[in-house]
């Protein structure tokens, strides 16, 4: 019985230290592991050499909407649904191998990636509750996340159909001066 306890203990600290090393926040930590709060602030500590960031989680489904989020949502999402159907992975598992495979197919060149793994939590919870989920572009046919009662007969992605200041990032503007003055 003592060895059953230490084996799930030992691969709690793993799930712990899997998402921390993605860039979980400690209230996702507390939800999808069984550890309490003082060993999840000494792991993270441990495995990052610093405090976990504070402050309120991310709680929205408009951030999904806008247009580089919404193209790497939907990324992970069908990544994510891929998994779940073909892998049999369910819960934390999930998110963390469907995470790691969009870091891979996403890789921007920026510091930080588009989909944090804690928003891409909440997008999978979002989708559990029922308040979004994926439509099918009119155009390509890819899958794109939208809320759940949104009119979507007509529905054109923002791959096809960007807005006009797509793309218009401070850094692409920097990119563009030094390109340009070369």
């Amino acid at each position: 019985m003592r060895n059953k306890s230490v084996v799930n203990e030992a691969r709690e600290i793993q799930i712990a230290v899997d998402l921390i090393h993605l860039g979980a926040r400690l209230q996702l930590l507390q939800e999808e592991t069984h550890l309490s709060r003082e060993r999840l602030l000494k792991l993270y500590k441990e495995v990052k050499g610093e405090s976990p960031s504070k402050g309120m989680l991310p709680y929205s489904t408009d951030w999904f909407m806008s247009w580089s989020a919404n193209i790497h949502s939907s990324l992970f999402m069908g990544i994510h649904q891929f998994m779940a159907k073909h892998a049999g992975l369910t819960g934390v598992e999930a998110l963390v191998k469907s995470y790691r495979l969009y870091l891979e197919q996403s890789e921007t060149g920026d510091d930080e990636p588009v989909l944090s793994i804690t928003r891409a939590w909440f997008l999978i919870r979002f989708f559990e509750a029922d308040m979004m989920q994926l439509t099918t572009c009119h155009e390509c046919s890819g899958q794109f996340v939208v809320h759940t009662h949104e009119l979507c007969e007509t529905y054109v992605c923002g791959i096809c159909k960007p807005p006009s200041r797509a793309g218009k990032t401070k850094k692409a503007k920097q990119a563009e001066g030094v390109v340009a003055t070369q």
